[in-house]
């Protein structure tokens, strides 16, 4: 078993490509966060590690979530890879700054799709959104208590209708409009780093309290930070050294409120 490049506080990180080290490592996570190259351009850094959903699986229960960064190119050129694998929903990060080709007969891509995949049974899975807060005057018009048809599932099942009572609280959109700070912006560590904020949400989904969740792409150390700040456990893989050392670094400060309220 290889030794981790950095460990600390309930979190491992390893130096190496994740379809060799992940299967050298006896790790037993319980969900997955992935954010793999996703294989559009030429670039050497962009190419598409062939194999890596089947490597994840392979060490993955059945009643293992995946969160999954991509694009819709990405998937459709690649969805035989997830064959074995059942789609249920997807978020939506909306950018300030928008990426892509300069061309004009291209939109510039301003925004960043995360597919949730399963293979077992959707009840077997840990869920846990946070409820956020809803708008007052939608709170108002609902006198306080409503009917509304619950457990509707994506699989298109229907459950009863309880009443339930409106607490000013409502489940988080699919669709997340985050506008990070200039210091983060401006200050990133990797070129695809995603927001705080925006994996968190995606660990607390899919990863119990001290569960172990899985970070095959490592990249700027978000999701490994996440974990770690929502009381999860996490073990990582970066293949590219310079990335590792400013995982390492990033977590290895002291003030971590300071990055939080950045992001």
């Amino acid at each position: 078993m290889p030794d981790p490049y950095f460990k600390s506080d309930g979190v491992e990180l390893y130096l190496g490509d994740m379809r060799e080290v992940l299967p050298a490592l006896d790790v037993h996570p319980v969900a997955c966060v992935a954010d793999p190259p996703y294989g559009e351009t030429a670039n050497e850094w962009d190419a598409w590690p062939d194999g890596w959903v089947d490597a994840v699986a392979k060490v993955l229960p059945n009643s293992a979530s995946l969160w999954c960064f991509g694009s819709a190119r990405m998937f459709l050129d690649r969805r035989d890879e997830f064959t074995a694998w059942k789609f249920a929903q997807e978020a939506l990060w909306v950018k300030r700054t928008g990426t892509g080709p300069t061309s004009r007969d291209r939109l510039v891509k301003l925004h960043e799709w995360a597919y949730h995949w399963y293979r077992g049974r959707w009840t077997d899975l840990h869920h846990e959104w946070e409820r956020v807060r809803a708008d007052p005057a939608a709170v108002a018009r609902n006198g306080g208590a409503a009917r509304r048809t619950a457990g509707i599932a994506h699989r298109g099942e229907y459950a009863s209708a309880p009443t339930w009572t409106d607490d000013g609280t409502r489940q988080p959109l699919s669709v997340t409009y985050l506008i990070e700070a200039a210091s983060v912006r401006y200050q990133k560590r990797h070129p695809d780093e995603k927001p705080l904020a925006v994996v968190e949400a995606l660990v607390r989904e899919c990863t119990p309290p001290g569960g172990l969740v899985l970070v095959p792409f490592a990249g700027s150390g978000s999701e490994l930070l996440a974990a770690r700040l929502l009381g999860r456990r996490a073990v990582g893989i970066e293949r590219h050294e310079p990335y590792a050392e400013e995982i390492a670094k990033r977590l290895s400060m002291n003030d971590l409120f300071s990055e939080v309220s950045d992001a």
